[in-house]
């Protein structure tokens, strides 16, 4: 039997406009893929990450004994060369596809994704007011990510510094220190101009131990920013991720004890941009990721 084909969408995620942001794919499965297919069309997308969607048929029930009626999918990431365990963009793709196609049932405003690192919770959050949508021009929700914080450790690779400064053409480092969760290199750089300067030798990035490499400054004053990044994944096939929601889990973690303050607002100066509103909750180390997203084609896997 011929297998159906496969609905997907391109997303770009934590922006408002088209071209900008994050692109991510999202395909439906209704019948289970082989690793192999997954991966051969995330290759075949080629772009930072792939997202796929199962629905899961949720019986479970309340602590009051009543019927749930939080929608479940499954979610699986993949990059053009492996499956990831967390994605944060793709999984805003994701549910902005899910909370604005309908798939999701109007009177919903929170969805369940089942992964690889768990049970994560989605949120449509309604813009701030009528004249925000009209003057954006946009679909009126943010989406709202409850994802873990990664906390910043001392890096076990300070003697490398000037090695990570080469082969970042020569940028300033006033920090380093590295991500518990991810495995990445954290940099420090001493502006968010520096941060925007920054010309990665990929061939040297890759070299480094840990997943990737993120960059970051204190954003210029007056942006209406907090803090900028950029980060550099080649080893994943991404040599640079354009907005990335797991490196802000670090980022998070690091400028609100920086900064003095749980609420805030980043920038990842990437060429194509990519803005985030973040919450953190110290106590039960959870980061609330907000950003907004736009469905810019539509599609079906024929193969």
């Amino acid at each position: 039997m011929a297998l159906k084909p496969v609905k997907y969408t391109l997303v770009d995620a934590f922006t408002e406009s088209a071209f900008k942001g994050n692109p991510a794919a999202v395909c439906f499965l209704d019948e289970e893929r082989e690793q192999k297919w997954l991966q051969s069309v995330a290759a075949e997308f080629n772009i930072s990450q792939t997202a796929f969607l199962t629905h899961i048929h949720n019986n479970n029930n309340n602590n009051n004994g009543s019927h749930s009626i939080i929608p479940r999918f499954g979610l699986r990431w993949f990059t053009p060369l492996t499956e990831v365990k967390l994605c944060g963009h793709a999984t805003l793709a994701a549910a902005h596809t899910l909370f604005s196609s309908g798939l999701v049932d109007g009177n919903n405003n929170v969805i369940e994704f089942v992964t690889l690192s768990g049970i994560l919770t989605v949120k449509r959050i309604p813009t701030i007011n009528e004249q925000e949508q009209e003057e954006t021009n946009d679909n009126g929700f943010y989406v709202e990510l409850d994802f873990p914080a990664d906390p910043i450790k001392d890096s076990n690779y300070f003697d490398e510094t000037f090695k990570i400064s080469e082969a970042l053409n020569g940028a300033e480092i006033i920090d380093l220190k590295g991500t518990q969760n991810a495995d990445d290199l954290f940099v420090v750089v001493k502006s968010g101009e520096a941060v925007i300067e920054v010309e990665p030798k990929l061939d040297e990035i890759v070299k480094f131990p840990g997943r990737g490499l993120i960059v970051t400054a204190a954003a210029p004053s007056g942006s209406g920013f907090d803090f900028y990044s950029r980060f550099f994944c080649p080893k994943f096939g991404i040599n640079e991720d354009p907005a990335c929601g797991t490196a802000h889990c670090a980022l998070a973690s690091y400028w609100s004890k920086k900064l003095g303050k749980c609420g805030l607002k980043a920038y990842q100066a990437s060429r194509r941009g990519g803005v985030l509103n973040i919450q953190i909750d110290e106590k039960n180390q959870r980061v609330l990721l907000r950003g907004k997203a736009i469905i810019v084609m539509e599609g079906c896997i024929l193969v």
